[in-house]
């Protein structure tokens, strides 16, 4: 990619850093898309021996890239976004990839079909790092930023993520457990 092509991406990418998620950081501060997509980007990496047969280029690609559609339309939580939110997004963001230099705008728009159609090991195995982190960062946050619907999604959000791996499975229930531990000290 040439410099100033370079740079210009780098710039609209930028944007996530300065866009705030729904959850909270342990240090009491909002989190942002960029620092989900960092840690969902890491937990692929700490999980990859689990996936010998995945390509896990590709996953940590599509944990790097999914967000990127928030650089244009901020930060929606899952329980409050619309089909429209989504299509509004997806346009934004497919005629933001076709400025995109060869072969990177190939490669990103194939990404972003793989990812949506979930029927890929790599898909699924992005869209359980998406899930999870975010459940986890949940667990991190202050109970008092929860909304009294969290309680239950955060008991049951991405179980339906990670029917295609035991190992994940675990992982869910272990998050699920912190849940429950945060939730019974919360009231004790």
């Amino acid at each position: 990619m040439k410099p100033e092509a370079l740079l210009s991406a780098l710039h609209v990418a930028e944007r996530l850093k300065d866009t705030p998620r729904h959850c909270y950081t342990s240090g009491g501060r909002r989190e942002s898309v960029a620092e989900h997509s960092w840690r969902m980007t890491l937990m692929a990496y700490f999980v990859s021996d689990l996936f010998p047969e995945a390509d896990m280029e590709k996953v940590y690609k599509m944990c790097l890239i999914h967000d990127l559609g928030e650089c244009f339309t901020g930060d929606i939580p899952t329980f409050l976004k619309t089909e429209g939110d989504e299509a509004k997004e997806e346009a934004l963001l497919d005629r933001w990839v076709g400025t995109l230099p060869e072969p990177f705008r190939g490669e990103m728009r194939a990404l972003y079909e793989e990812m949506a159609a979930r029927q890929t090991l790599e898909a699924r195995i992005y869209k359980a790092m998406d899930s999870l982190e975010a459940v986890i960062q949940h667990n991190e946050s202050d109970i008092a930023t929860w909304e009294p619907h969290e309680y239950e999604l955060n008991r049951t959000y991405a179980y339906d993520k990670v029917t295609f791996s035991e190992e994940l499975i675990a992982l869910r229930e272990a998050i699920r457990q912190e849940t429950e531990d945060k939730i019974a000290q919360s009231q004790s």
